[in-house]
């Protein structure tokens, strides 16, 4: 019985131990569908926070994927549905030296030109993108920062890669029909 007792407290000791350890998952509900997210904090510690941090505002309650271009990524996380752009926290630092390659169905940040301007934007790769990978230290180089991947619905993400675009006023590859993050959760 003393036996059944430890084996019990050891199996149950481990399963708590995993789920300490288990990476956050979002739940993004589009109005095309479901795309559940599981983030890489051990890879991409100041990105996940981040990320996080504007998941448990509401940040991307609403906005849209305002970038689609099919063969390459989805872009969103910072345009209202009249191309509105929403203020943001400060930026951050850009982890791409230590993250994973911009392979199919993982998540970026956007940035400008500057290494270190990521904020809210993030996009999903279509496609393995690897001249978006960290190749070197200079501004051309430094690539654009993984920090998580789709883990259930990517059909969801390859239907919104097949919608029409056009242009919006100064912007290109913006979805006719609006492509809408209703919510973003963790799971």
């Amino acid at each position: 019985m003393r036996t059944l007792f430890l084996a019990l407290l050891l199996s149950l000791s481990s399963l708590a131990t995993a789920a300490e350890n288990a990476n956050p998952i979002v739940i993004m509900e589009t109005n095309k569908g479901t795309v559940k997210i599981e983030l890489w904090e051990s890879e991409a510690p100041i990105t996940v926070a981040n990320f996080l941090r504007y998941v448990d505002a509401g940040f991307y309650d609403g906005v849209i994927f305002h970038r689609v271009i099919p063969g390459f990524m989805a872009q969103g996380g910072g345009f209202t549905q009249d191309m509105v752009q929403k203020p943001t926290f400060e930026q951050i630092k850009n982890e791409a030296s230590a993250s994973l390659p911009n392979n199919r169905g993982t998540l970026s940040m956007a940035r400008t030109q500057v290494v270190d301007s990521a904020t809210a934007q993030f996009f999903i790769n279509l496609v393995n993108n690897d001249f978006l990978n960290h190749t070197d230290e200079t501004p051309r180089g430094f690539g654009y920062a993984v920090f998580g991947e789709v883990i259930d619905g990517m059909d969801v993400v390859d239907a919104i890669a097949e919608v029409e675009t056009g242009n919006q006023g100064m912007y290109q590859d913006v979805p006719s029909e609006p492509i809408i993050i209703t919510s973003m959760k963790r799971e």
